[in-house]
């Protein structure tokens, strides 16, 4: 079985030390064993873990809810429907947020073909609407 030391751990995940000892502070990781002089070991299982908790984390989840999944997932198979209504959740959100992203994106597609455009003009007046003024007005 694969051990990872804590800074091999974090290279693992591209996270640094600090990050994993607030974790194993925070109580996100109360599965991670420790040497007899206090040395946290790091699993396989325990890395995927982590990027369990780092998947939550980028969805926006607090590092409190966070803990809460953690603690079901110890407390075992009486709280999967807990956790599975918990994913189905930060689905739901994670879908939003693409679609906020994809709006973002099309205006962002739009200005850089404005940007092309004018540059491959020379000049932003291309994109200007021409007023004309009518003096018989």
């Amino acid at each position: 079985m694969k051990t990872y030391s804590i800074s091999e751990a974090a290279t693992e995940l591209n996270l640094t030390v600090y990050t994993l000892r607030y974790y194993d502070k925070e109580g996100l990781l109360p599965f991670l064993e420790r040497t007899p002089s206090g040395t946290r070991v790091f699993k396989e299982s325990d890395i995927d873990v982590l990027k369990i908790i780092e998947c939550l984390k980028a969805t926006g989840m607090p590092i409190k809810e966070i803990k809460q999944f953690i603690d079901w997932c110890t407390d075992g198979d009486s709280t999967l429907e807990k956790r599975s209504n918990l994913f189905l959740e930060r689905k739901a959100i994670v879908e939003a947020q693409m679609e906020e992203l994809k709006k973002t994106l099309e205006i962002i597609d739009h200005k850089c073909l404005y940007y092309k455009t004018a540059l491959e003009a020379g000049t932003e007046d291309i994109h200007r609407k021409k007023i004309e003024i009518n003096p018989s007005n």
